[in-house]
């Protein structure tokens, strides 16, 4: 079966079908784009033929370019195959919306519309902007947009270009700087397509029929055309360019390529006729793609990313799926679970020592569905829908039937155990017990279970409705079986999981702490707290080590130095964070939730810089670093640990290393992540900073034997241990 299919119907109106075989969204490959070429050429060429919908076999649109087809042109072709498959595109759609028409008459061309019946992604809307007419189906549920950037790339089939000419730089700014999406109605209110209809297939072919040769001309192919807006030269388009340039740069901090290349197509290419503005945008698109940042994005925040959610690392068992989950605890984390598990469909039976409690847990979903609400997100009738899977009590007896069980008490051992045998008591022998928690070892946990081989780690990120990762731990005695719940309970409520073994903070906790002990060592040291900060930023980190302190707490930092100092003795490290965390501590300074804390805070909440009263108790040394010895300290801290679990174990799969570090923390999503960043430098470069590191502020930055290795072989992680390949 071809991707795509013609049928002409009686009326003389081509039927032109996407349907992808075997996928349940249709995605674009560079076979796929031959037979479209191929049908195309056949339609224009047939006089019985009047016109030519486009649309799909599917329930949506399409997905957009198989991204592995972008990195395969790559890989075969360099930089030129690149550019000569991004063309051929290009040759494609121009062929699509000149229609045959004669190029100085602008007659003659026949009506080609698209039918969108859901979702419309990359060059899924790429596509339709190409044709005369774009008619959806009214589908609040569809999403019609250009997210490449989000992924490292920008729209390189002609969205660029034609999206800015349509809508002006300045309005298509959002939807190709922030890849912004929009159901059909608000899509049509912004200009991105042209009829929102209950049938859009019938509506399309309607206007196929009717439809004048005035009405195929695009505005940039008529006389006289001129950019809303304002082009570049003129007084208010440079304005525009001028501001965004500044936006771009304010948030991307010069770290993400495919923000400035995109610009700098838009800004090039309003200010030539448009068929040279479409081969500008494919020269910053291929420049774009040969950069390392956009393999790196795609390879973990697609490539990757996809498969982890797709369970890559699923051990072999039956499905998984939850049917009814039992919360213990209805604090934060509990209801947010709750809440995640309800939208999923499950149902769910929150558990607290106190009605009240329980109730109050179950009335954070209610908050969340109200905003939804507020934001024409949601309904009444699907807050009640929700609201009624989600049972809030203090009886464990309403535990009975649960197959899975996620305990979210307080982090302190004793606690999670009493809870533990009292829903073992009542569950099926059969379910799973999942605790939730980002510091307290599973195994040792795993004690008070009756069933270890069931008993499994689950830590969640804090909001659990917003943040995407969720880590699974591996006990020592944790079965398969355990794996695959957890596995699939947290596909179904949508996140992305990756698996590790248990160790001291498993994971993610792992490698951010020292991100932020080493900020907190740097203010100790005298380095200015605003060159920490900045640093920071400036390597693509969404918030500084000392921000990042305030947001989670100095008094849970306390607390996490106390207990790791209790449990390492002579060993432990960190002596001179803790006089700069301890100190803070004292001041009452607990962070953002005290209106106190690294930052000074206003009484609504808001940060108001630095606080002043750290220069009198760590004044600033004289001698202040270099950016990038800064920079170095920031992001070794953190890679050197993500090396050392792949080492000692703890990860088994560098793809959940990365995928985890950029959705766990915000790790430099521009780098693909800690391996990804590595590799970029080249293990022998990463190891000369390490010795030099390590010979300025110790053995911290020691190289891990793997990495020194890997410097000797000539070796990468991804050369390595790529595509699932287990660490020896």
């Amino acid at each position: 079966m071809t991707d795509f299919t013609m049928q002409t119907d009686a009326d003389g109106v081509a039927i032109i079908t996407w349907d992808v075989q075997g996928k349940s969204m249709n995605v674009l490959s560079m076979e796929g784009a031959t037979t479209l070429d191929g049908l195309i050429d056949s339609a224009l060429a047939d006089d019985a033929i009047k016109g030519i919908v486009i649309t799909s076999g599917k329930k949506d649109f399409a997905g957009g370019m198989d991204l592995n087809v972008i990195a395969g042109m790559k890989e075969a072709g360099g930089a030129q195959g690149v550019f000569d498959g991004v063309m051929g595109l290009h040759h494609m759609l121009r062929k699509i919306e000149l229609a045959g028409m004669d190029r100085k008459t602008k007659k003659g061309g026949k009506p080609i519309a698209a039918a969108l019946p859901g979702t419309a992604l990359g060059i899924g809307l790429e596509l339709p902007l190409a044709t005369h007419r774009i008619f959806a189906a009214d589908n609040a549920k569809a999403k019609i947009g250009l997210p490449e950037i989000m992924v490292g790339i920008f729209p390189g089939s002609g969205g660029t270009t034609r999206l800015v000419r349509k809508l002006g730089a300045m309005v298509a700014a959002p939807f190709l700087l922030e890849g912004k999406l929009s159901d059909p109605r608000k899509a049509k209110a912004a200009g991105l397509i042209d009829e929102v209809v209950a049938d859009p297939v019938a509506a399309a072919r309607d206007w196929v029929l009717n439809a004048q040769d005035a009405d195929l001309v695009k505005p940039w192919d008529a006389k006289g055309y001129k950019m809303p807006g304002g082009e570049p030269f003129h007084p208010a388009g440079f304005m525009t360019f001028v501001g965004a340039s500044a936006m771009v740069h304010g948030k991307t901090m010069g770290v993400y390529p495919a923000a400035k290349a995109l610009l700098s197509a838009v800004y090039e290419g309003a200010m030539v006729p448009f068929d040279t503005a479409l081969k500008i945008e494919a020269r910053w698109f291929t420049n774009v793609l040969m950069n390392p940042s956009s393999t790196a994005m795609i390879r973990s925040l697609f490539i990757n990313k996809e498969a982890l959610e797709k369970g890559a690392n699923r051990p072999e068992a039956p499905d998984q799926k939850v049917k009814k989950v039992g919360i213990l605890g209805a604090g934060m984390m509990g209801a947010g679970i709750a809440y995640v598990s309800a939208m999923a469909g499950i149902e769910v039976v929150l558990i607290d020592a106190a009605q009240d409690s329980a109730d109050k847990g179950k009335s954070y979903s209610a908050g969340l569905l109200d905003k939804a609400i507020s934001r024409k997100k949601s309904t009444e009738e699907k807050k009640a829908e929700v609201l009624d899977r989600i049972t809030a009590t203090t009886d464990y007896a309403a535990l009975e039937g649960c197959d899975l069980i996620v305990e979210a008490v307080f982090e302190d051992p004793s606690v999670k155990a009493e809870v533990t045998k009292k829903a073992e008591a009542v569950i099926p022998q059969d379910a799973i017990f999942a605790t939730n928690t980002s510091t307290l070892p599973i195994s040792d946990l795993a004690k008070a279970s009756s069933r270890p081989e069931q008993f499994i780690g689950i830590h969640f990120f804090s909001p659990v409705d917003k943040m995407l990762l969720v880590e699974i731990i591996k006990g020592k005695q944790t079965g398969p079986v355990a794996v695959a719940k957890a596995l699939d309970f947290v596909r179904q409520i949508r996140k992305t999981p990756i698996v590790v073994n248990d160790a001291r903070f498993f994971y993610a906790n792992r490698c951010i702490i020292p991100y932020i002990n080493e900020g907190i060592r740097m203010v100790g040291e005298g380095v200015n707290p605003t060159l920490i900060e900045n640093a920071a930023k400036l390597m693509g980190m969404p918030l500084g080590p000392l921000q990042l302190v305030d947001e989670t707490s100095i008094d849970l930092g306390v607390k996490i130095a106390k207990a790791t100092r209790a449990a390492m003795g002579e060993d432990y490290p960190d002596g001179a964070v803790d006089e700069v965390l301890f100190w803070m501590a004292d001041q009452g300074r607990m962070g953002r939730k005290s209106k106190s804390g690294f930052y000074a805070y206003g009484d609504d909440g808001k940060r108001q810089g630095l606080w002043e009263g750290l220069d009198p108790q760590y004044p600033r040394s004289p001698d202040q670093p270099e950016l990038h010895d800064v920079q170095h300290r920031l992001m070794f801290a953190q890679s050197l640990e993500a090396v050392r679990a792949l080492e000692e174990g703890v990860l088994e799969d560098i793809r959940e290393g990365d995928v985890g570090a950029i959705l766990g923390w915000g790790f430099a999503p521009w780098s693909g992540g800690p391996f990804g960043w590595l590799d970029m430098l080249g293990a022998a470069r990463a190891v000369e900073i390490c010795d030099r590191l390590t010979a300025e502020h110790g053995d911290r930055f020691a190289a891990p034997a793997l990495l020194r290795d890997m410097a000797d072989k000539g070796d990468s992680f991804y050369g390595r241990f790529g595509a699932g390949k287990k660490a020896a």
